[in-house]
């Protein structure tokens, strides 16, 4: 991944605000009606692709359930989800764009991120200075986290060229 993912870098179109960790839980919703009121944990923010942005949200319907996030194999409808189609098909219509190039590129991408993280706070872990409770449980999905990461990387090279 670490060779793959600047040599196949997709082009860059737009450039924003992004916010670094864009995700479900750092999102806050409306009690009555599917919509967000606010962002929070914006430490990470700087200026980049808001691809990256939007794939970080996106990534959690490819990701394993794990009691936390990951939405595979949870029922969306009955949990009042759109599927990823839809959120796609919904970024698409709020942000000009007639399609998304490279989704499963930015998806292997995040993942690496996720798991560069996850060893960070396993190392906190092993020296005893984890600022987390969840650290254990957290870092038992690198594994994981990386296969789904790497597979997606295998999705993406179909279009990116091998892994």
């Amino acid at each position: 991944m670490i060779a793959w993912l600047p040599r196949t870098l997709p082009e860059q179109s737009r450039a924003s605000i992004v916010h670094g960790d864009y995700r479900i839980d750092n999102l806050i919703y409306a009690q009555q009606e599917p919509r967000v009121l606010a962002v929070l944990d914006w430490e990470l923010a700087t200026i980049g692709d808001p691809l990256a942005d939007f794939t970080y949200l996106a990534m959690y319907w490819v990701m394993p359930r794990d009691g936390r996030s990951g939405l595979v194999g949870v029922d969306l409808e009955a949990e009042g989800l759109p599927t990823l189609d839809e959120v796609v098909a919904q970024y698409c219509d709020a942000s000009g764009r007639e399609r998304l190039e490279g989704l499963h590129w930015y998806f292997a991408y995040n993942l690496f991120r996720v798991v560069c993280i996850l060893q960070g706070i396993k190392k906190r872990m092993i020296d005893g200075n984890a600022s987390s409770s969840q650290a254990a449980a957290t870092v038992e999905n690198i594994a994981l986290l990386a296969k789904t990461a790497w597979s997606q990387a295998l999705t993406a090279g179909e279009m990116y060229g091998s892994v």
